[in-house]
């Protein structure tokens, strides 16, 4: 069987092609990949090439098939998983395998499984991990936001703070606590914006910074809550001490109990710890791209007021789980996060430009071929746009539709 698509070969060499899929082995499984969101760790791959962890050492003879955030329908099951999965079945993917012996992942190391791809073979080892979740959600892009929702739930859980008077650990954020969210208006801080105030624990209080105003705004619109304290603050062009000011009066000089760091800047990742209460976790969400990223942690603090740090890089098969039926179930509405949507012909320059491109999330519908749009300037006459202003100009189920049904085929 054929199959097109986006391959690696090198630092900022990603190539659009037709490559045949080798015969499924027992027990692996021959899908379809109908959708894939971008995620900025996609252009740290294509930046890096060869020197990132989880590619081979020669992918200009070994490229790997990029995206790793996506959701599609099972086509041929082997022999060996015909118990557990059927023909006809949609499904994500949890791409982080966790295993020790290799970093390699979809999305990052292997010939036929990654998300911008029109056909895929899922390799043994993905259903031997459990990573392969059946998905029961209204539209395949719920399906592509399942992976970075669990990075969100990973982060939650992981989490910490003592029992009272013990040095036991009770995990996930404090409930009825302060929880900040430093540069927490992209894509993955909406979502944690979600997570928080839809999830089982709660905060009382929920504060956002970010240096764009609109897209403050723009969060503030998205994410009303009538259970949790929301506040959306705007650190544009203030000093560290300012902001420590503020962000301190915003809980009446309290402290925060959770603090996520969505930046990888070292003032503010001081700031974060600066600004715990006894007890506080702060979280280091935002991946570093510079392998020696440093910043000052008062470890006065750490031994009187047992404040302390957690590091998440991405989320679990559990997770996946968790995110798969959360997101089914309606509870969030992940397309908030998306800004864009493109056919696989635009997937090499979306992935190399995201930083210019800014919004949310990058929707890539691998089978299709047609130009990046960006929701917010689609024309409201256009019968896309009368799609949009149905659901308050937010990507849908039925904008889904109407893109499948209405784009020509990438091979065509």
């Amino acid at each position: 069987m054929k199959s097109t698509g986006l391959r690696i070969y090198g630092k900022e060499d990603l190539r659009i092609e037709e490559f045949e899929l080798p015969e499924i082995k027992e027990d692996e499984i021959l899908a379809t990949v109908v959708s894939d969101t971008m995620c900025m760790s996609s252009w740290k791959l294509a930046k890096e090439g060869e020197d990132h962890k989880k590619t081979p050492d020669d992918l200009e003879n070994n490229p790997a098939l990029i995206g790793h955030e996506f959701a599609g329908k099972i086509l041929k099951v082997g022999k060996k998983w015909q118990d557990q999965f059927s023909a006809g079945e949609d499904y994500v993917i949890q791409p982080n395998l966790a295993r020790d012996d290799t970093p390699f992942v979809p999305g990052y190391s292997y010939p036929y499984i990654g998300g911008d791809a029109t056909a895929i073979v899922i390799p043994n080892e993905v259903m031997e991990l459990n990573c392969l979740i059946p998905f029961r959600g209204q539209a395949y892009y719920e399906g592509s936001l399942c992976e970075p929702l669990s990075c969100v739930i990973a982060a939650f859980d992981a989490q910490f703070h003592l029992i009272p008077h013990t040095y036991n650990h009770e995990m996930g954020i404090k409930k009825d606590g302060n929880l900040l969210l430093l540069g927490g208006t992209g894509p993955m801080g909406l979502l944690a914006i979600d997570y928080a105030i839809h999830s089982d624990v709660k905060p009382k209080t929920l504060v956002v910074t970010d240096i764009n105003q609109e897209k403050l705004d723009r969060a503030e619109k998205l994410y009303p809550s009538d259970e949790v304290k929301m506040v959306f603050v705007n650190v544009n062009n203030l000093s560290i001490e300012k902001q420590k000011e503020i962000l301190l009066e915003v809980v009446d000089n309290e402290g925060y109990d959770d603090v996520f760091s969505m930046i990888s800047v070292a003032p503010i990742v001081t700031l974060a710890g600066e600004l715990l209460r006894a007890d506080g976790c702060l979280n280091q969400f935002a991946g570093p791209v510079n392998k020696d990223f440093k910043a000052t942690l008062n470890f006065y603090d750490v031994h009187y007021n047992f404040t302390h740090v957690a590091g998440t890089s991405g989320g679990n098969a559990e997770n996946e789980a968790k995110a798969a039926e959360i997101i089914a179930s309606g509870k969030l509405n992940v397309a908030k996060v998306i800004t864009h949507v493109l056919g696989l012909n635009a997937a090499a320059e979306t992935t190399l430009s995201q930083p210019e491109i800014g919004g949310g999330k990058k929707l890539t519908y691998p089978t299709k071929k047609f130009d990046r749009i960006e929701l917010a300037k689609v024309d409201p006459e256009s019968e896309l746009g009368k799609v949009l202003a149905k659901h308050n100009g937010l990507w849908s189920p039925e904008a889904e539709r109407w893109i499948l049904a209405n784009k020509p085929d990438i091979t065509e």
